[in-house]
């Protein structure tokens, strides 16, 4: 097992209360994530190190690129659809949350541009959430019910599998995937993680089809192989570490973002750049996200 210890750089330090869904845009070299609880979209640009921030009115869980040029996000109540150059956000869908104590966490497209995303109770209760399809046309399909906290989802470079994490399962599940039809089916565990490791919240894949996984209370990122042994860890000088995707030109730098949110006002003080976006050149390359269709 290689571990890094070293070469992990603070390359925004935005202070988000809840940092989470990094995401590479290739075509403006750019990347894009979320401060949940402060309800922003963030821009960062690595060229010279500038954040542009856009206020979406409403908690918001994850994004995605879309064809136009936009970007879908997963809000508190549904999906919407954010204008980069006005700023602008305009509703899609919405999901079901009647009691108004659920909100959208994690959240990507899958190879057909599908945008899929879950939602979690805001008091973390167990089965209170779901897992979403936002298809192209505008439509939404419930996929998998009960969850517990939605999070971490991607799939292989074949498109055949679907990884996804219900944190407090300490475990990455596989699904068997439909790509034509946008189904899962044949639900089992690729990797358990102890709980003295951390909670797995979010993830991605590798051109090698690893997995990385981000260890919320673990202060650390976990590269899985393909047949799940633990191949390499990613050590950081924060707690919470959120989520994690590749970028740069060549699409080997790995962004992570993390969160201040459970930190007291001491941990806070020896931590001073939680919330912040990390990175380092782990030996691995990504590859650029699905884009929505729609």
């Amino acid at each position: 097992m290689i571990a890094s210890t070293t070469g992990v750089e603070l390359a925004a330090d935005v202070k988000a209360e809840l940092g989470e869904g990094p995401l590479w845009d290739e075509r403006a070299g750019c990347l894009y994530f979320v401060d949940i609880l402060r309800a922003r979209v963030h821009r960062f640009d690595p060229l010279d190190a500038s954040v542009r921030t856009y206020e979406i009115g409403q908690l918001v869980g994850a994004v995605a690129l879309a064809d136009g040029g936009d970007l879908v996000l997963a809000v508190r109540d549904g999906f919407a659809r954010l204008d980069l150059e006005t700023g602008g956000v305009r509703p899609i869908a919405s999901v079901s949350n009647q009691s108004g104590d659920r909100r959208m966490n994690d959240g990507h497209c899958d190879p057909a541009g599908r945008f899929w995303a879950g939602t979690m109770a805001f008091d973390e209760r167990p089965d209170a959430g779901a897992l979403y399809r936002l298809h192209p046309d505008g439509s939404v399909a419930t996929m998998l019910e009960p969850v517990s906290i939605s999070n971490g989802i991607d799939w292989s470079t074949d498109g055949r599998r679907m990884f996804f994490i219900d944190s407090p399962t300490q475990a990455v599940d596989v699904f068997d995937f439909d790509v034509a039809r946008g189904t899962i089916a044949n639900r089992r565990r690729f990797v358990s993680i102890a709980p003295e490791l951390g909670m797995p919240d979010g993830l991605t894949l590798d051109a090698d089809d690893h997995v990385w996984v981000s260890l919320w209370g673990g202060g650390a990122v976990h590269r899985y192989a393909p047949d799940g042994t633990l191949a390499a860890t990613v050590r950081l000088p924060v707690a919470y570490p959120t989520s994690c995707a590749f970028g740069g030109r060549d699409l080997r730098d790995l962004y992570v973002t993390t969160a201040a949110v459970k930190l007291t006002a001491a941990e806070r003080a020896n931590q001073p750049h939680a919330g912040g976006v990390f990175r380092c050149r782990p030996g691995a390359a990504g590859r650029p996200p699905h884009r929505f269709k729609g």
